[in-house]
């Protein structure tokens, strides 16, 4: 038997296709396509490696704003036209540009000594023909916390449906998920500045501050926390971990609503006459105009702390800058891996989304990358153009600060699919029910989720894991962490939590 479809594909388009006129190509294609087509009865495996190679093209060029027609769509149509011809004559040349970028964007420092997750499978079983409620009672959960993966689950297949868990929330005991995965780079870029002290805001169960407060502290940096609202009688969850390990300041709501005057005034408050305020993205926008590229490295000699002078460096509240993609493409390069979930099969990632800066990460990626993965995003905080104007944004100060010619084409494919919550309601509220189920899935899979993040992505990968199993393509959930935050919500939905029972 002759050369596999795949085999000639490649060869006829990076080869041949370079030394011969447009006429030739069109018609020399056309003639090795009818004789491919006729000598081969392709196997599951040609077929199967056929479609991970379009997979790669397609993602490849809509990242660069190319055709989404691939030399393979030649086997079924018997054409090629000339933009096509055009585009994967340069194919080699994107890929190793996208390798290019992704060396640029992770040779760097990082504050997580590695980019590794956990990642289990939960399987289930439905209790009735079809969920009778919004949440996951109707649902028997079991898990496997080492479950085959990469190119060994590539033709896996399931009698009952599953979905993958990556376990971000185990990255570290206090300061995990997206919160770690957001503070990865910048730390990193607040030492390179000699940064002394950091201040930041968030509620008063803040993740985001509760995971700043010990990650300067680990790295010997000054945490400063202004929180919203008034001081609780009893500390405990999140707005424990930020008093532990920096110092809170409790701010009344109406100075709150201004939050960059709160911060900068606070930042002067604590630099005085002799030390220095800067905002991080001022920080950004220096690292981004020096011409070679290398940062500052913070060592004992040019620490210099000596003489008490702070340098004070302001985050905005979340971290939401362009910076935090960062970690979340690191994160992504890693799950792409061979051993983890490779790079050929389809997946349908289910985020969680507060502001949205993490699923846009992990979009950015996975496009760079060219992986054939969906990304879910459940928002929780805003509406669709809401979401789509951060991700805009987010995408233009990463061109700006990293990947100037880095873009994507919005006509054909969104870079996230963004769907309402299961049962909508205003930010921070916590509906009857939802806490028994947090507690069901804890007891029968050994994963905690909350019910202001996480159950809403547990619920989505449930329903979509449902109608993906007929179809080959697996749910992954990202597990963003916030586990702490329950204990905060314990204080505030007393009557939910006192009512709890064992599973009947």
């Amino acid at each position: 038997m002759g050369p596999s479809i795949i085999s000639f594909s490649l060869h006829f388009t990076f080869s041949t296709l370079k030394h011969t006129s447009k006429i030739n190509h069109c018609n020399a294609v056309k003639t090795q396509i009818y004789t491919q087509k006729s000598a081969l009865s392709p196997s599951k495996l040609q077929i199967d490696q056929t479609r991970n190679v379009n997979h790669w093209l397609s993602n490849t060029m809509k990242l660069y704003n190319c055709p989404r027609t691939t030399i393979f769509g030649a086997t079924k149509h018997e054409f090629i036209s000339r933009g096509l011809v055009n585009a994967t004559q340069d194919v080699s040349e994107r890929k190793r540009r996208s390798e290019d970028l992704i060396s640029k964007l992770l040779d760097r420092r990082w504050s997580l000594d590695k980019p590794d997750a956990k990642v289990h499978q939960v399987m289930y079983t439905m209790k009735q023909t079809r969920m009778t409620s919004r949440f996951v009672s109707d649902v028997n959960f079991s898990i496997n916390a080492n479950p085959k993966l990469g190119e060994a689950c590539m033709d896996e297949s399931y009698k009952c449906p599953s979905f993958y868990v990556v376990r971000d929330d185990l990255l570290h005991p206090l300061a995990n998920g997206n919160k770690a995965r957001k503070l990865d780079a910048l730390l990193p870029m607040i030492e390179d500045f000699l940064g002394t002290d950091v201040v930041t805001c968030g509620g008063v169960q803040s993740a985001h501050a509760a995971a700043v407060a010990v990650s300067c502290a680990e790295r010997g940096l000054r945490s400063h926390l202004l929180l919203r609202g008034e001081e609780p009688e009893i500390l405990t969850g999140y707005n424990l971990i930020s008093s532990m390990y920096g110092k809170s300041v409790y701010v009344p709501r109406s100075i709150y609503a201004k939050r960059e005057e709160m911060l900068l005034t606070h930042a002067k408050a604590i630099a005085s006459a002799s030390g220095s305020v800067v905002w991080f993205t001022d920080i950004l926008d220096s690292f981004a105009d020096l011409s070679d590229g290398v940062h500052c490295i913070r060592t004992p000699d040019n620490k210099n702390l000596e003489d008490g002078t702070k340098r004070v460096v302001i985050v905005k509240e979340g971290a939401g800058d362009a910076v935090a993609l960062l970690g979340m493409i690191r994160l992504v390069q890693y799950l792409s891996q061979g051993h983890i979930l490779g790079n050929k099969r389809p997946y349908n990632f289910v985020i969680d989304s507060g502001t949205g800066t993490t699923a846009i990460g992990f979009a950015v990626g996975a496009l760079i990358l060219g992986l054939p993965w969906k990304i879910t995003a459940v928002m929780l905080a805003d509406t669709v153009d809401g979401y789509k104007k951060q991700e805009n944004h987010l995408i233009s100060d990463f061109r700006r600060y990293y990947a100037s010619d880095f873009t994507y084409n919005t006509s054909e494919n969104e870079l996230i699919n963004w769907v309402d919550r299961e049962t909508p309601r205003k930010f921070g509220n916590v509906v009857e029910g939802e806490i028994n189920a947090c507690q069901q899935v804890a007891k029968q899979t050994g994963i905690l989720v909350d019910p202001i993040y996480t159950l809403a992505a547990w619920e989505q990968a449930v329903q979509l894991s449902q109608r993906e199993h007929e179809h080959g393509s697996k749910v992954v959930m990202l597990h963003t962490g916030g586990t702490l935050g329950m204990f905060g919500l314990a204080q505030r939905y007393k009557s939910y939590f006192s009512t709890l029972q064992g599973l009947q």
